[in-house]
């Protein structure tokens, strides 16, 4: 029976208590024979096949149904891709990249007893430079190429927000704009357009973020879904010739509420909230009227906030109303920065750019992957709703013949 037999047949077992031992011991042959077979020769073996050697071993725990197992886990050296049981999961890419920030903080010097608490408590022990050099090479090809990557097909709704990221650039601290994009597409799955790291979250910067992605290939585009900053807005209307901006509607009522004192809050929320609830965009433009006059008595910063901004506020409202509550804010986009920061939290201040999206794209890829096997965002049938004569048939008038 083979070592990856024997390993099966033990795990399947009903006394975990007594045969802790024996899965030690098989799994230790299934590890010296995996060595074997990747360096080309058995131990102390000369042979001109022979592509690596063995260089000692490092101790990592493994939790099995019959128990915790101390393993003594191989070194090899020589060999590029390196030596890994293929009976435990590989690190997840975006656990990759996070050691790889946090190793580099190491070799700076920065925040080294935080760095390592984190590695240790990722089982990450004794990683070599030579590792990780190998280790950082492999995973900025993969996340370059993902953000690099051609975009095809449709995407009718595409989401931008940034979230910030303190970087210690040449010994200062300074605060960094992670710029994200996301789209649904055609098909009502969600896909990642694209990271960027810029210093500020200004024009220049947005506008080249969305001139790449449309460079690669993004296109379709009916609704933009952002914040109100000033830059995003210009670089939306500029790039995105031809489309609806809306501004996201939860920041826009944040807004409208710090116009006015925590008592008048509940009121004005209330009445701000009534727009949003017809059933038409005519019907919502003319609550919206309605509910400004009123406010014009005792809050005449909200209704000028109001009336300034309707065009912006209800532009989702110019599409299929099943899709209105995807589409009226960049909730999907929040919820994916508070992820992210549960991430980046436990770096606190990176050691460089790179190091920064190294990680944050990392987490993008694993985020992505899921979306594209998980419940569509839209269904397929719903956004078919978005093709024109879809559309034309709709709102057509049926004709009676003869």
């Amino acid at each position: 029976m083979k070592a990856e037999d024997r390993l099966g047949k033990v795990l399947v077992d009903d006394q975990p208590d007594q045969l802790r031992g024996l899965v030690t011991r098989v799994v230790h042959e299934v590890m010296s024979e995996e060595v074997e077979a990747l360096l080309g020769a058995a131990r102390y073996e000369r042979t001109a096949e022979r592509t690596g050697w063995r260089n000692g071993t490092r101790h990592r725990r493994w939790d099995t149904r019959v128990g915790t197992v101390d393993l003594e886990v191989p070194r090899v050296r020589g060999d590029e891709v390196g030596y890994f049981p293929s009976f435990l999961e590989r690190r997840q890419r975006s656990e990759r990249a996070l050691v790889a920030s946090l190793v580099e903080m190491v070799l700076k010097g920065v925040s080294t007893r935080r760095a390592e608490d984190v590695l240790r408590v990722m089982g990450v022990e004794g990683m070599s430079p030579s590792q990780l050099s190998r280790l950082t090479k492999r995973l900025d090809a993969h996340l370059e190429a993902f953000r690099t990557a051609p975009i095809e097909g449709e995407y009718p709704y595409v989401y931008l927000d940034a979230k910030y990221e303190k970087v210690r650039t040449e010994g200062v601290v300074s605060t960094q704009a992670v710029l994200l994009g996301i789209g649904v597409r055609a098909d009502g799955r969600r896909h990642v357009l694209g990271v960027q790291i810029w210093p500020s979250e200004d024009g220049p910067g947005w506008r080249e973020f969305l001139e790449g992605i449309v460079r690669r290939g993004l296109s379709g585009v009916r609704l933009v879904i952002s914040d109100a900053h000033l830059g995003l807005q210009e670089a939306v209307r500029k790039v995105f010739v031809g489309s609806v901006w809306q501004r996201c509607r939860v920041h826009f009522m944040r807004n409208v509420l710090s116009r006015v004192s925590r008592r008048s809050q509940p009121i004005v929320a209330a009445l701000v909230k009534t727009i949003f609830a017809q059933a038409s965009k005519e019907e919502a433009e003319a609550q919206l009227r309605r509910v400004a006059r009123e406010l014009e008595k005792w809050a005449p910063q909200v209704a000028e906030e109001l009336e300034a901004s309707q065009d912006d506020v209800l532009g989702y409202m110019t599409l299929p109303e099943d899709h209105w509550s995807k589409v009226h804010s960049t909730n999907v986009l929040e919820r994916l920065n508070r992820e992210l920061g549960r991430r980046t939290r436990l770096v606190g201040i990176f050691p460089s750019r790179s190091s920064v999206l190294r990680l944050v794209t990392a987490l993008l890829v694993e985020i992505d992957d899921d979306w594209q096997v998980d419940k569509r965002y839209i269904s397929e049938r719903s956004m078919e709703q978005l093709k024109p004569k879809r559309l034309l048939l709709e709102h057509s008038t049926p004709q009676l013949v003869g």
